[in-house]
């Protein structure tokens, strides 16, 4: 892992572009979007990576996917730092930081179910839409379903998808969202918190820019919200989100699915 050169030395080269480019703003009239480094780093990993630019082996991808998940768990073992000495405003929030996960369980199987059968998929749509689709409910599906099952093609998709696009998507959202000054940064900061080190990352710089007197609370309050989802959002996929995404399911794909019920 640490013997691919090419490999560090372009990760160093895309980190001093990002950081010389810094945040980037744009007033959209409605709101501003705020593009920071993070998310120009993304956009040339996912070019270098391009199968057919031949840039990068297929041994030096999974060792960058390696790295990445070590920098996660460092990056995880800061925001504890942070989470510790303030318990207090964490607790605070109590049931607002809590009930925030109904969002997280609803929005995707309310919402993305139904798109997912009108798009036409079959039961790949169960896989795609009972959660967010991070590694712990790749591992569900996985036992539940097999990963080569119709459920586990579906859940590897959104997971490939959020790992490609999530971060910059949740970004510019976030971003915007702030810009808006409809909702308390703190709010937002908790709606970050999908259960995505990345993601979760990338949201939370976003706001941070967008509100740098509230970037400290902002930071704390994203990862308590995404080591919550992390945790009780395993159990919940499990006793609720994937039985109940299962049964409606079979409720509405003979309903609305584009191509009629089901065969075989």
């Amino acid at each position: 892992m640490f013997k691919s050169w090419k490999l560090h030395i372009l990760v160093l080269i895309f980190v001093i572009l990002g950081e010389a480019i810094g945040v980037i703003q744009f007033d959209l009239g409605v709101g501003t979007v705020a593009l920071f480094p993070m998310l120009f780093v993304l956009i040339w990993g996912g070019i270098i990576s391009f199968p057919k630019l031949k840039l990068l082996s297929d041994k030096q991808m999974k060792n960058a996917a390696g790295i990445l998940g070590i920098s996660f768990m460092l990056f995880v073992a800061k925001l504890g730092t942070m989470l510790g000495p303030s318990l207090s405003k964490i607790f605070e929030a109590g049931l607002s930081l809590a009930f925030q996960e109904v969002g997280h369980v609803i929005g995707t199987i309310a919402i993305g179910l139904p798109i997912a059968l009108l798009m036409g998929m079959k039961r790949e749509a169960i896989g795609a839409t009972f959660s967010i689709d991070r590694e712990p409910n790749l591992a569900i599906i996985s036992e539940k379903y097999g990963a080569d099952s119709p459920e586990g093609r579906g859940a590897l998709g959104v997971y490939v998808c959020g790992t490609v696009f999530g971060a910059i998507y949740l970004a510019i959202l976030a971003g915007f969202l702030g810009s808006l000054g409809i909702f308390h940064p703190i709010s937002l900061a908790m709606g970050a918190g999908v259960g995505s080190g990345s993601m979760m990352a990338a949201a939370s710089g976003a706001l941070a820019a967008t509100f740098p007197n509230d970037a400290e609370e902002i930071a704390l309050f994203a990862a308590a919200a995404n080591l919550i989802t992390t945790i009780l959002g395993t159990y919940i996929c499990v006793f609720f989100s994937l039985p109940v995404t299962a049964r409606l399911y079979n409720w509405l794909e003979p309903k609305i699915g584009r191509f009629g019920k089901e065969r075989g």
